[in-house]
């Protein structure tokens, strides 16, 4: 039976912030981890802090098909497959939290029935075109970038827009009894956010200096998103009196296609 304690030593240590990473890798996508990572709840519950590190890996996945389709295929084509292996990846787990908030929020007139909406895993008519208008304008927006700031695009997007949810989990209450995303979402420290910032930080901040993105663009997104995250965290507490996992999934997908926007705002036309 896998201890809970944080190990002593510095090397158990970083060994422990790595099962940590695998922890909510393997909760946030289909990727296999190694048999070795072990599992504990309360490890589940500290590794919200690297939500964000696993935007890189999706970034980096998605990139690395869009780098490779725009070689033989037309852009918007290749933007589409790089969504669809997003998609698969993470078992559409942000977007099923984006079309139950859609359907919750749109249907529900009070936050007992909105709740009782978002739990239906059927989707209706407000989630199924509020998640096929967010995947259009995703694929829209990249698709009049220029060619190859798209996969810079998505290397900055996808480890932004899991920060974006991540701050819920720091300053906003989880309400509901139950859920899946409970372990995860019960509490985040003021520490543990900030590691989750630095590895939004390192690769945002490769990019400007590597010149794949300007720091104006950066900026635009970075602020898009943002605004976007703060008006989505302002309805739920007003609506529900705080969030749940759909919240968490519907902000990482808004915040994505907020910052594309921002960089298609930014750039020459």
């Amino acid at each position: 039976m896998p201890t809970t304690a944080t190990p002593a030593g510095f090397a158990n240590r970083c060994l422990h912030q790595l099962r940590l990473f695998f922890i909510a890798l393997q909760f946030f996508t289909r990727l296999p981890v190694p048999r070795w990572v072990g599992f504990a709840p309360d490890w589940l519950r500290h590794a919200s802090r690297y939500f964000p590190a696993v935007g890189i890996v999706v970034g980096i996945v998605t990139a690395a098909v869009y780098a490779v389709a725009v070689f033989i295929l037309p852009q918007p084509v290749a933007v589409l497959l790089s969504t669809a292996a997003g998609i698969y990846l993470t078992g559409a787990f942000h977007e099923d939290g984006f079309a139950d908030m859609c359907d919750g929020f749109g249907g529900g007139y009070t936050p007992e029935r909105t709740l009782e909406i978002m739990k239906d895993s059927r989707i209706g008519a407000y989630g199924a075109i509020g998640i096929g208008l967010l995947l259009a304008l995703k694929c829209m927006t990249l698709s009049y970038l220029p060619s190859w700031p798209v996969a810079a695009a998505l290397l900055a997007a996808h480890p932004l827009s899991r920060l974006a949810s991540a701050s819920l989990i720091w300053r906003l209450s989880y309400i509901k009894a139950d859920g899946k995303a409970k372990p995860l979402a019960e509490e985040m420290t003021a520490a543990e956010f900030c590691i989750g910032a630095m590895a939004v930080l390192a690769p945002v901040a490769a990019l400007g200096i590597a010149g794949w993105l300007s720091w104006q663009s950066i900026a635009a997104g970075t602020l898009a998103a943002a605004f976007a995250a703060s008006y989505l965290a302002r309805m739920f507490v007003r609506r529900i009196g705080g969030y749940t996992g759909d919240c968490l999934g519907a902000v990482q997908q808004v915040a994505e296609a907020a910052f594309y926007l921002g960089l298609l705002a930014a750039m020459p036309h």
